[in-house]
């Protein structure tokens, strides 16, 4: 035998043992700390303690990434029943499988003269032979969530998800490194998902092999289904931007282009340069900064621009950036460089990203433009022109643009606001006074809170842009510098309107045609495990209408075959179903009492409310702490007082302050086991709890949750006193408190009415548990 292919075959022999003992040196049970009897709260809590300790943006040692990995993997298969059977049986959780799949199809020539593929040799055994490239692209969970979704609203993310024992993956490596590389320094995002050691997150992605190349962007995910070269990655990159970004300017259209500042209330961006398409670099910079700015390109090349060019005598030669204010003759701004680098466009777009007299015509642009007081040395003033549309307005518009370019300071900023658009910020600040009414007015304001709190002072007659009112506001702005006092009237706005928000109709309609494009790609491109939510829905759909159309045609025969009844019986029957109709409803929905009964949950009466509940029996507590207990109390009163009239349902509050171990313990329960490693960090111990509601069902043993509304949601004004008061057969305890902050806590339990309901249909997620833990 050849000495050659005996060392081959030495290798093939020996090849399993080492793989096999690489593999029984990993021990979960002694990596989490834990023994084999340990239950699963046991293992649980043990994982908790140990990626807090370890997670590599917490703990700086050298090696604290692979322990934490290590940790991973140990807690992955503990809490899998399927996975520790095999290990304690085996002392393997089922990880070989894919070492013997990937050695059968590499050997499976081995009587045809021992083929070997050369990659063998390169491939990474484990995860400190990855490369190193992707480390500082590495996603999990959480921080997929909490940080690259919302990003992808900035801009659009390329993610590749890989894994271990994956022979594609290194193969384009070489691509996804360059490719990586050069987006990364136009202002694409970059991720690497491993799937090995990030399940959830690569399941979450719909990634069911590897290697799997896919885009972000909207929060919504694109698959890439072509050859992995660096030109089809760049125009997947490219495809992912909608298509009216930028727009081709002409000498046709650049007056009207430039003109739009007055509808879109932005500035306008061109960029001149001799390339005939639109540089990958300025799509992804116009797609980050397009709620601010609007942007424009110019081909110099093409015939049909020499009058631009020479309107704003361009360098041919050099591509330039101009912005455009509201003047169109002439640019705010310019900047030329033979190469646009993103840093150089970043710096100079920041610092012109809004007009030098802006209309207010949202809240976002309000907050931005008049930031809230943080000190007395960062007093931010806003000096706002109260105007009408029209001709009629023009001449006072155009003097307090003349005046805002003459005193623009770093502590000012002159913005105006339509007040037929805006009438209720418009009569806060003029209180509707008679000499305001068809004429301008000038106020200036500064906010002191994020609810709406302003402090301000108005001109004491109408602006008409004279030279006289000129003078007024300016010794005004002087004093101001020296007596912040000056703004002597206080008051409450109320959140601005979107004036340029899209119609509900346009909105519905961009998303059913995304929903459609979603599903014509997953018809060509998806496995059937991605598919089967949309047949389902669809068996569902047909299924309920054919039953629907079954059950009609028998209800029409039967019907048919019985004698009506005559006038006199059919409104006897009617009224008899009626009266029992609403007896049966009123057993069961009517309150009983004039007020809610609700009783605090203490060591003292836990047992007999809790633990030794009846069966069938449920107690509602409602989570909160001594600053928020008045208006929680209140609010839940309102919300559950239509349900007091079922025997089944008892209600009770639970204080954060005294028993907040306790409600942690049991919401552990409520999260999935995967691990989601940056949700423990220095912030863990202060969560806000209060005005979440438990539904406890004692005798099964389970939980129902409820979550708090969120301030920024619709609707979210329920909670107001006059609600509260008008509702005049609940008991209220305490003082009723009207502030926006009362209003703000009051709106946490919106919508528990409607949870209460599903409640009682029994269709809430249940979350089960061992035993109720102790109430210390």
């Amino acid at each position: 035998m050849e000495p050659g292919r005996a060392a081959r075959l030495l290798l093939l022999l020996l090849l399993p043992a080492l793989a096999a003992a690489a593999l029984g040196e990993f021990d979960p049970y002694r990596v989490l700390g834990v023994g084999r009897s340990s239950s699963q709260a046991d293992i649980k809590k043990a994982y908790k303690r140990l990626a807090r300790e370890w997670h590599p943006d917490k703990n700086k040692d050298p090696g604290a990434e692979d322990k934490f990995i290590q940790i991973s993997k140990a807690y992955e298969i503990l809490s899998n029943e399927e996975k520790r059977a095999n290990f304690d049986r085996y002392g393997d959780a089922g990880e070989s499988q894919g070492f013997s799949q990937q050695q059968h199809r590499q050997f499976h020539r081995f009587h045809d003269g021992f083929y070997f593929d050369e990659s063998f040799f390169h491939f990474p055994f484990n995860s400190e032979r990855r490369d190193t490239s992707d480390e500082k692209y590495l996603l999990h969970f959480s921080h997929y969530i909490n940080e690259i979704v919302p990003d992808s609203f900035k801009k659009p993310y390329l993610i590749k998800i890989t894994s271990d024992w994956c022979f594609s993956c290194i193969h384009i490596e070489p691509v996804w490194k360059e490719v990586a590389q050069e987006l990364e320094a136009l202002g694409a995002g970059i991720g690497v998902v491993h799937a090995g050691y990030e399940r959830r997150l690569a399941h979450h992605l719909g990634a069911h092999s590897t290697p799997t190349l896919l885009g972000l962007i909207n929060g919504k995910i694109t698959f890439f289904h072509n050859a992995v070269i660096r030109e089809n990655l760049w125009q997947f990159v490219e495809n992912l931007l909608p298509s009216n970004l930028v727009e081709k300017i002409t000498d046709k259209n650049y007056i009207r282009f430039l003109s739009d500042w007055r509808k879109d209330n932005k500035p306008h961006v061109l960029l001149f340069d001799h390339m005939p398409v639109v540089p990958l670099l300025y799509k992804l910079t116009a797609f980050a900064y397009r709620d601010y700015l609007s942007f424009g390109y110019v081909y110099v090349g093409l015939r049909g621009t020499e009058e631009l060019s020479s309107q704003y005598n361009i360098n041919v030669y050099t591509p330039t950036m101009m912005i455009f204010k509201e003047h169109i003759d002439r640019p705010a701004d310019v900047v030329q460089a033979r190469e646009m680098k993103k840093q150089l466009i970043d710096d100079f777009l920041s610092q012109n990203k809004f007009l030098m007299v802006a209309r207010l015509t949202s809240q976002r642009l309000f907050q931005e433009l008049c930031p809230v007081k943080k000190s007395h040395r960062q007093r931010k003033y806003c000096v706002v022109l109260l105007t009408g549309e029209g001709e009629k307005f023009a001449e006072a518009y155009e003097a307090f643009l003349t005046f805002a370019v003459a005193n623009t300071k770093d502590t000012l900023k002159f913005v105006y606001i339509y007040s037929d658009r805006q009438p209720e910020f418009a009569d806060a600040l003029l209180m509707d006074e008679e000499k305001y009414h068809g004429r301008s007015a000038v106020v200036i304001l500064e906010r002191r809170n994020n609810a709406g709190k302003i402090a301000y002072k108005a001109l004491e007659e109408a602006w008409q842009g004279s030279k006289e009112d000129n003078f007024i506001l300016l010794d005004l702005l002087d004093q101001l510098r020296t007596d912040p006092g000056l703004l002597s009237s206080e008051t409450v706005v109320a959140d601005l309107n979107d004036e340029l928000a899209p119609m509900f109709l346009i909105r519905w309609f961009y998303s059913t045609v995304d929903y459609i494009s979603d599903c014509w790609d997953s018809l060509f491109h998806s496995n059937w495990r991605e598919m089967m939510p949309l047949l389902s829905l669809l068996f569902s759909a047909l299924f309920i209408l054919f039953g629907t159309v079954i059950v009609q045609a028998f209800s029409d025969s039967s019907d048919t075959r019985d004698t009506p009844p005559s006038g006199k019986e059919e409104t006897t029957t009617k009224t008899e179903k009626n009266d029992a109709s609403f007896s049966k409803e009123s057993n069961s929905r009517i309150p009983k009492k004039g007020f809610v009964e609700v009783t605090e949950l203490t060591d003292i009466n836990y047992t007999s409310n809790l633990v030794r509940l009846r069966p069938g029996h449920m107690n509602v507590v409602l989570i909160l702490s001594n600053s928020t207990k008045t208006p929680l109390l209140q609010k839940f009163a309102l919300e559950v007082y239509t349900f007091t009239g079922s025997s089944s349902l008892h209600f009770s509050f639970l204080s954060l302050d005294k028993h907040r171990e306790w409600l942690e313990y049991l919401l552990e329960f409520a999260q999935d086991a995967a691990p989601i490693p940056n949700q423990y960090d220095k912030h863990f111990l202060e969560r806000d709890y209060t005005g979440y509601v438990l539904a406890l069902n004692g005798h099964k043993k389970y939980f129902c949750l409820f979550k708090p509304h969120r301030s920024g949601d619709e609707g979210g004004t329920l909670g107001s006193c006059e609600d509260y008061n008008a509702l005049q057969h609940v008991e209220a305890r305490g003082k009723s408190s009207c502030s926006p902050g009362s209003r703000s806590i009051k709106n946490k339990l919106h919508k528990l009415s409607f949870w209460m309901e599903r409640l009682l249909e029994g269709s809430l997620q249940r979350f089960y548990i061992p035993s109720w833990p102790t109430l210390d």
